[in-house]
């Protein structure tokens, strides 16, 4: 199977790439970076077919995005011009190609604060920011072009991937170079507010469900471990495990908003249910594996 995978330089999609490709697949890139397949802004339609429409591939994977909260929030509109209109985009390649899978990578951020734990994927959204929003605008391109054009298409709700090649400035890269530096981890609010730490191959592995199994097709899964970890549980774990002896400063919260903590964590008995799905990496391997990672790269 030859799949086309957007974002392919990005953190999800250089693991992905990698994953499918040691599985036997036939992985095309496509991202805005110098050293992709196929260098292009999902953003531009006409770029878009000019580039794609004269190529095979059976399936799409899109994962281009713009993650950043403060970048969404500083910019709405460029925001929305490639996460929803990118995604819209895709959907309208997809549908011309008639292929066999459309992959969606959305976001627990639809949620915003949930509503009721752990979150079935039947919780009401509640998005917040310009990112959460881009992703429910995406989900609704996607349902309309899955009725109105017959795209096959299946979308994740991911909670807080982790792994090699993560975004050098979310969390738990930052606790792992502090603490290789013995360095002071500050954690907002004392490290109350909770999540589902996903090691990135969890994912892979529900990637290829997806596109193995046609029972996927026209589905919404949440995609975790189901397990529910604090920030501070998290900042000592990876203390523990790089034998570091960085302190934890445990601050107030920056904003009367933030004194609540933010609870949030699924229910995977859907995808366990359907796909067959279960966690390959837990939370501890995959913590170690991504410790060794950055060991390497800051030559340590």
């Amino acid at each position: 199977m030859k799949i086309l995978i957007t974002g392919s330089r990005g953190f999800i999609g250089r693991n992905l790439s990698n994953y499918l490709g040691e599985k036997g697949y036939e992985v095309i890139g496509v991202d805005i970076a110098e050293d992709a397949d196929i260098r292009l802004d999902v953003s531009d339609y006409g770029a878009c077919s000019e580039k794609l429409l004269s190529l095979d591939f059976d399936a799409v994977i899109h994962l281009a995005a713009i993650v950043s909260v403060p970048k969404s929030l500083e910019d709405p509109r460029r925001c929305f011009e490639v996460n929803s209109f990118g995604t819209l985009n895709m959907l309208e390649i997809a549908a011309r190609k008639d292929v066999e899978r459309f992959i969606y990578a959305s976001s627990a951020n639809v949620y915003g604060v949930p509503v009721e734990l752990p979150v079935k994927e039947t919780t009401p959204l509640n998005p917040r920011t310009p990112y959460d929003y881009s992703k429910v605008v995406s989900e609704k391109f996607i349902e309309c072009y899955s009725k109105v054009k017959g795209v096959k298409a299946v979308i994740f709700r991911n909670w807080k991937l982790f792994g090699e090649y993560d975004v050098e400035t979310t969390a738990i890269p930052r606790f792992i170079k502090a603490c290789l530096r013995n360095e002071p981890l500050t954690l907002y609010n004392e490290g109350r507010d909770t999540t589902d730490p996903t090691y990135i191959l969890n994912f892979c592995h529900a990637v290829e469900l997806a596109l193995k199994k046609d029972e996927a097709v026209g589905e919404v899964f949440n995609l975790g471990t189901g397990n529910e970890v604090s920030i501070r549980e998290l900042a000592e774990k990876i203390r523990k495990l790089t034998g570091s002896s960085s302190e934890l400063q445990l601050l107030p919260p920056r904003t009367e908003a933030e004194k609540e903590p933010m609870r949030s964590y699924p229910s995977i008995e859907k995808i366990r249910r359907i796909l067959g799905y279960e966690p390959i990496v837990g939370l501890e391997e995959g913590l170690k594996r991504t410790i060794e990672f950055y060991k390497r790269r800051l030559g340590l």
